[in-house]
């Protein structure tokens, strides 16, 4: 299944719940998703443009199209698992909210690499 194949690669759900919020530019970006190398980052972004998921505005800064916001809502179930998942495993870090506490706790292999949702209205 091509859509597996695309979101099972490291890194392009990450970029996908980055850019849940709205617009961000190459690094910003890069900065959301932990620093990743650079040659990853554009070869991510160029997998998820030829996707139609996501596309460059004109001043080069990164959004969801309509396709990639419904592929963010299909991800909202899978972010509340995720942080029940954390609660979990981590019952103490489960009233931390901070970006940093979510990714100690979550496996760098898993989907969506961990990020919590930072809002309900996702």
């Amino acid at each position: 299944m091509a859509a597996l194949d695309l979101f099972g690669r490291r890194w392009s759900l990450r970029i996908l719940w980055e850019l849940r919020a709205g617009p961000l530019g190459f690094r910003p970006l890069q900065k959301r998703c932990d620093d990743m190398s650079s040659s990853v980052m554009r070869q991510r972004l160029t997998e998820l443009l030829d996707a139609q998921v996501i596309h460059q505005l004109p001043d080069s800064r990164y959004e969801l199209t309509p396709l990639g916001q419904e592929a963010r809502h299909a991800l909202n179930p899978l972010a509340h698992w995720a942080e029940h998942w954390a609660a979990t495993i981590d019952p103490q870090g489960a009233d931390r909210t901070d970006d940093q506490s979510a990714s100690r706790v979550s496996h760098p292999d898993t989907v969506g690499e961990g990020t919590p949702e930072r809002d309900s209205a996702d």
